[in-house]
């Protein structure tokens, strides 16, 4: 089927797709679903601080919680060991240790379950012959990515039981990066079974919106990069006021440590105050690029 503009340009021409490999999209996008939600699950098991509540990695035995009082009183125990408890939960009840254990449990399980859709969806279409050749590649690459994101939890845990109260922002960014590369993945795979890539166009400006919206999909995904390093840092907590920070535009402080290129990553200031640009960016380019996008399409 080919498009047209108003002027009588020929856009694009679409490929039909497969009418067989809808079945294998639709279970492609609730997996992009899940890993949306698991992402939405982590950042409240960030904003409670309950990221260091489990204090094991067992994939498969883990997916059971504690079932009694004394393995309740055995997993509390080696929590109160860590520098968090010790520096900043000292004091805490059996009964507020639950309460921080179950964001992380879930956290964990949801992972457990985005593995287990993936398992059994695939082995569903493998046996019934919906699986074509040219997938497998796609689907490896799913089970490999999905076994690296659980290695770079763990990872990022273990940062934070003894090397301070917190894990390692430059841990945390890059779990984080791995879960866009992971759902860009999927949902890539999965919008090329639904729309297989159109031919290119001959009209230059739709080849030109098409690279805009590429560079905007490298903004976001930069924008939310730099949003790991606030979480990390808990950079959020410095500065309240908007647009201001303190007295001024740019905080006093933005690049205090040296050498200068450490405030990127490590000055709370400056993390906070690059997020803010990158946000602010990425939002007018958002809008720019739509109402252009309008004028074109």
């Amino acid at each position: 089927m080919t498009r047209k503009n108003p002027g009588g340009v020929e856009n694009y021409t679409l490929r039909k797709s497969n009418p067989d490999d809808h079945p294998i999209a639709i279970w492609l996008l609730s997996l992009a679903a899940m890993i949306f939600t698991m992402a939405l699950i982590g950042a409240a098991t960030r904003l409670t601080e309950s990221g260091l509540s489990i204090m094991e990695w067992a994939p498969v035995m883990g997916a059971l919680p504690p079932l009694n009082e004394s393995e309740w009183q055995r997993v509390f125990e080696l929590y109160r060991g860590i520098p968090e408890y010790l520096e900043e939960n000292h004091g805490m009840t059996l009964e507020g240790f639950k309460t921080i254990f179950w964001w992380e449990y879930i956290h964990r399980l949801w992972g457990r379950l985005i593995g287990a859709v993936l398992l059994i969806g695939f082995l569903w279409f493998l046996i019934r012959g919906k699986l074509r050749k040219s997938l497998a590649p796609h689907l490896v690459v799913m089970f490999l990515l999905g076994g690296l994101q659980g290695g770079l939890g763990w990872y990022m845990v273990a940062s934070g039981f003894s090397d301070g109260t917190d894990v390692s922002q430059y841990r945390l960014t890059l779990h984080l990066i791995a879960a866009l590369l992971i759902y860009g993945y999927v949902f890539w795979v999965a919008a090329g079974l639904l729309r297989p890539n159109p031919r290119p166009s001959p009209d230059p400006r739709l080849s030109r919106l098409r690279g805009l919206l590429i560079a905007l999909g490298l903004l976001v995904f930069i924008t939310i990069t730099s949003g790991g390093f606030v979480a990390g840092l808990d950079a959020g907590l410095i500065y309240n006021s908007f647009p201001l920070m303190g007295e001024s535009l740019v905080p006093a402080d933005y690049g205090e440590l040296l050498p200068f290129h450490r405030n990127f990553f490590e000055n709370l200031a400056a993390v906070q105050f690059n997020h803010r640009v990158l946000a602010i960016t990425t939002l007018i380019a958002a809008i720019a690029l739509w109402l252009w996008g309008r004028r074109v399409s």
